[in-house]
């Protein structure tokens, strides 16, 4: 697959272009009924592209009672295995889905930037939005720049999750400074406790705690600038990761350095296993890990607080990603059903009773405290906007991130891991600008 660097303003010969690219090297193998049937006389079919597996019996529950209210409409519900090929399959026959809900990652700027969504400008629903959450779409890519192409629905957040019995018999206070946090490292240390159960043999779970201080570290509008330079990012140019991410590399390696031995060989699952068990003290993950956790020890107290990466505790950010936004299609036939079904999909009950299940955040500016007591601590980020987004979302998929991270950490060569970011991305650039030619 082909990831271009995101440049804003696209033209409708552009919008033809970006989208013939995304979906050239697309795999036609899904097994999606594409366009829904025709259905009884009265009754309008739509064709709902549902991304998340795990979701299934939900959206399940969610279009039974919206059908009852709504007779006229009937949903066909479409959730498969590998949904990104299969989303793209569907672009590639011209069988785009009347509604979707898609993950906000790079995958969903990228589409976006090629016209296949609904603006939503203008649409009341963009005013109950949590307007941070709206901002995390932006970031990510619209059409032309300047249309809201998604709304949000479910919101997660990466924090570090620590075990709170552990943290009350050692007598420790959550962390809100860097030095706050590695003193509580260091008394943990001095405890014969690790601090932290690294999983560095699945080298994406080094990312969610790269995206934590990376974000908050990096300069303003860090991924702006480094888009404008293009294939001229490298260690002359006015920004670089070279230049400017090496206190978060730092202190990334910072943290490992507490974790406990053999980290080296321990995958994801492991961690799951033995932080549930009491190993560690605190976990570099992010609130996906809090099921999988209490699966293995319903007994386990947790909580989760946002990675302090500075000094000042009002300078926080809490890293939160769009895990479930819904669009769409912009082409569909059926718009008018589709709003209805769109708003009530995004309804407070629904949304509130998703966002529960799910252990996730609501993306509603008006949303009432999550019941869940794990999130609790994590909740007036939200609350006041103090959240940015995941800052690989911003990365091509192309530029192999995860192994180079992964690599640092093995290696301690700062230098070579950033100077490789600088490479890849430079090369990313260079050959976006000759497909553009």
């Amino acid at each position: 697959m082909h990831h271009s660097i995101p440049r804003p303003h696209a033209g409708p010969r552009r919008r033809r272009r970006l989208l013939t690219a995304i979906v050239v090297t697309a795999v036609a193998s899904a097994t999606l009924s594409g366009c829904a049937p025709s259905g009884d006389a009265g009754v309008t079919t739509l064709d709902f592209f549902q991304f998340k597996g795990e979701a299934t019996a939900d959206f399940q529950r969610i279009v039974a009672d919206f059908e009852a209210e709504n007779p006229d409409i009937d949903v066909q519900l479409n959730t498969v295995p590998d949904p990104d090929t299969a989303l793209r399959t569907l672009l590639v026959k011209g069988k785009t889905p009347d509604v979707l809900t898609v993950n906000g990652s790079g995958n969903y700027g990228q589409l976006a930037r090629a016209g296949v969504f609904h603006d939503f400008t203008g649409d009341p629903l963009v005013e109950q939005q949590n307007p941070a959450v709206l901002d995390i779409l932006d970031a990510l890519g619209s059409f032309e720049g300047d249309e809201i192409n998604a709304l949000g629905m479910a919101n997660n957040a990466d924090g570090i999750v620590y075990n709170k019995q552990i943290f009350e018999e050692q007598g420790l206070e959550v962390p809100t400074t860097w030095d706050e946090l590695i003193a509580v490292c260091d008394a943990l240390e001095d405890a014969g406790i690790p601090a932290f159960y690294g999983t560095l043999a699945d080298a994406w779970t080094a990312i969610p705690a790269w995206n934590a201080l990376g974000g908050q570290l990096q300069p303003d509008d860090f991924y702006d600038d480094l888009r404008a330079e293009g294939g001229d990012v490298g260690p002359d140019s006015a920004v670089s990761f070279s230049a400017d991410y090496t206190e978060a590399m730092e202190k990334l390696q910072t943290l490992y350095s507490y974790a406990q031995d053999g980290y080296r060989s321990r995958g994801y699952e492991d961690g799951n296993a033995a932080f549930a068990n009491g190993e560690s003290a605190m976990y570099l993950q992010g609130i996906w890990t809090i099921n999988p956790i209490l699966a293995a020890n319903p007994d386990i107290e947790l909580g989760v607080f946002p990675y302090p990466a500075g000094e000042d505790p009002d300078d926080v950010r809490l890293t939160s990603g769009v895990d479930v936004a819904v669009t769409i299609g912009r082409d569909t036939p059926h718009l008018a059903e589709a709003q209805r079904f769109v708003e009530y999909l995004l309804s407070p009950e629904v949304v509130d009773g998703f966002v529960e299940s799910q252990v996730m955040f609501s993306t509603l500016a008006d949303a009432g405290p999550n019941p869940n007591p794990v999130l609790a601590e994590l909740v007036p980020y939200f609350d006041d906007g103090r959240i940015i987004g995941f800052i690989d979302h911003q990365i091509p998929a192309s530029i192999p991130l995860q192994p180079i991270v992964q690599q640092y950490l093995l290696d301690g060569n700062m230098d070579a891991a950033l100077a490789n970011l600088d490479n890849e991305w430079r090369k990313v650039a260079l050959r976006s600008t000759r497909t553009e030619e």
